[in-house]
């Protein structure tokens, strides 16, 4: 089922149901376009002097009720527990998931609270007048960290799946063209290296697996950062959203010609990061030593869901400059996403010559 066919039924069949189901009664529903390929359809739910909410209708087949339960209960922890999160809205039924079949197909219906504020690009870019970046970059680590530490001490009632199991070499190996079988070998070595790398509860536990500048409003009155979509989140390294939110740095500093004062301006904002984190949660230098690989971990991630976008667009199989730049990052062993490489080019950033696949 594709995506605008779900986007018919919802007009059509969902949102009365779901009307009901949450007792939305007076809420318009809004749909939020999308320009990519997405697993959900998603709305915005508005009524006057009333908070707002958020619809999500998800169609997947790869996911059943327990992944989703999983996601939300772990949402609602997050949230009982002080985590600065968006929570998950049950139906009247009582349930944090409703079912819904219509014509033999299976949707998953979630409602959220809005998250307060809004998204840093809805303001332009542009953090609270008369106080410093610097504050941004202490809370974004400081958010994190606590969703970290609860997570450390967190006992799932429904598992939701780990890294290793969403990625493994043989889906890698259907997925990805042999023509790129360089690039397939790097990923297998990378799966490897995973499978010897520590998973104790203060390194390995349910991440957010999508921790960027998308997926959290800011207060802009009081700075406070709500996060939201955790659709991605799963068991995996701590480490790996810490490489999220450092790539998510690299737009303060990528104007830079200098590959030197970039470096210097990625240190100074992930050491803040790090500081406004360790604020809520501890973390061992040495672990902290991996941030290189797991920058070539959400490589290889990026990879996969480029790759995975256009297998399910039914597309042209193809190779952009944008993704060009990721594959070589990969197979030639450019760490930090070449930021600090000659690949890199503040005129034309993280683009890199056309390849045939």
């Amino acid at each position: 089922m594709t995506y605008n066919e779900v986007v018919k039924i919802g007009e059509s069949f969902l949102l009365p149901m779901v009307w009901e189901l949450y007792e939305l009664e007076g809420y318009t529903f809004t749909h939020i376009e999308r320009d990519y390929i997405a697993p959900n359809v998603v709305y915005y739910c508005d009524k006057n002097d009333s908070e707002s909410r958020i619809l999500r209708i998800a169609f997947r087949s790869d996911r059943n009720m327990d992944d989703y339960l999983g996601e939300t209960e772990f949402i609602r922890y997050l949230h009982e527990n002080g985590g600065s999160v968006a929570n998950v809205i049950c139906s009247r039924m009582g349930n944090m998931v409703e079912e819904i079949t219509h014509d033999k197909h299976t949707f998953f219906v979630c409602l959220f609270e809005q998250a307060k504020g809004k998204l840093l690009v809805e303001n332009h870019y542009q953090y609270r007048e008369g106080v410093p970046i610097a504050e941004y970059y202490y809370d974004c680590g400081k958010v994190l960290g606590k969703l970290h530490q609860l997570s450390k001490v967190y006992t799932p009632i429904h598992r939701r799946c780990s890294f290793l199991d969403r990625f493994t070499a043989e889906y890698i190996d259907t997925l990805i063209p042999n023509s790129l079988s360089h690039c397939k070998e790097k990923m297998f070595s990378l799966l490897q290296t995973l499978k010897e790398t520590d998973q104790s509860r203060e390194v390995f536990g349910m991440i957010h697996c999508d921790f960027n500048d998308g997926n959290y409003n800011i207060d802009f009155e009081t700075g406070q950062i709500t996060v939201f979509d955790f659709d991605n989140s799963c068991f995996g390294w701590y480490m790996f959203d810490l490489a999220s939110l450092w790539q998510h740095g690299i737009g303060w500093a990528q104007n830079e010609p200098d590959a030197n004062k970039r470096k210097q301006a990625m240190n100074s904002y992930f050491e803040t990061v790090i500081a406004g984190y360790r604020s809520e949660t501890a973390i061992d230098d040495e672990v902290l030593e991996n941030l290189p690989l797991f920058l070539q971990v959400s490589l290889m991630e990026e990879i996969i869901a480029a790759f995975e976008d256009m297998w399910n667009s039914g597309g042209v199989v193809e190779c952009d400059e944008e993704l060009s730049y990721l594959i070589k990052c990969l197979e030639d062993d450019i760490s930090y996403k070449g930021f600090y490489h000659e690949i890199f080019s503040c005129d034309k950033p993280f683009e890199y010559e056309l390849r045939d696949i």
